[in-house]
């Protein structure tokens, strides 16, 4: 009887908990269907009111501006496939707003700006010896680095770290290289930081995300 009883009471939480997971997947569904009904009447209330077109006209706008940004072939199709996203959405949920910002700010990245490096060895010696006193090790590194860079253009190696004791030169020897390489020079300070994403950006998924400086 013992062994009869512990078998039921077995039987009885499996039928509980199969029917609580029936029960969870039949609300979603319901939810589901009522929130694709109103989305439909909204949409029937929208064009009933004239609304309808203003909308459209805004996602052909945002097409036009992605396709005169310059976006690079991958950022292009992400860019689509995200406006493609937002055409189906609600216009006042949360996830359009988040797409939408999105959107914006792959517009206004300047994608077709940029500078070309000039990789004269030469001349970034003569700039590094006018900026630097003495420092040859360093100045020696920063030459290599920059040789080996003309002779591979298309190679991604690894970035220069300066490591000393404030005054010893580092923020300078960066602002000389990219005088050197005819680039523009832009410092960011890292004290107080503590979590990366306040240097890479936040993730999409959180709401009011923002992009890094970087």
């Amino acid at each position: 009887l013992s062994l009869v009883n512990d078998q039921l009471v077995r039987e009885l939480e499996l039928a509980t908990m199969q029917a609580k997971i029936q029960s969870s997947a039949k609300e979603g569904m319901d939810k589901a269907q009522k929130d694709f009904f109103l989305r439909e009447q909204m949409k029937a209330i929208r064009k009933e009111l004239g609304e309808e077109g203003g909308e459209s006209e805004e996602f052909e706008q945002l097409q036009e501006a992605l396709d005169k940004a310059g976006l690079p072939k991958e950022v292009k199709k992400e860019a689509d496939k995200q406006l493609k996203r937002l055409t189906s959405m609600h216009p006042d949920s949360s996830e359009a707003t988040v797409v939408r910002t999105y959107l914006d700010w792959l517009i206004e990245l300047p994608w077709k700006k940029a500078s070309r490096d000039r990789l004269d060895i030469k001349k970034a010696h003569e700039i590094l010896d006018e900026d630097h006193y003495d420092l040859q090790k360093v100045k020696d590194r920063i030459l290599e680095y920059l040789s080996v860079r003309k002779l591979n253009p298309k190679m991604k190696g690894p970035i220069l770290c300066f490591v000393g004791p404030p005054g010893g030169g580092k923020t300078s020897l960066g602002r000389s290289i990219a005088r050197a390489l005819n680039r523009k020079f832009v410092r960011m300070s890292l004290g107080g930081m503590r979590d990366e994403a306040e240097i890479r950006g936040h993730r999409r998924t959180y709401i009011g995300s923002m992009p890094g400086p970087i």
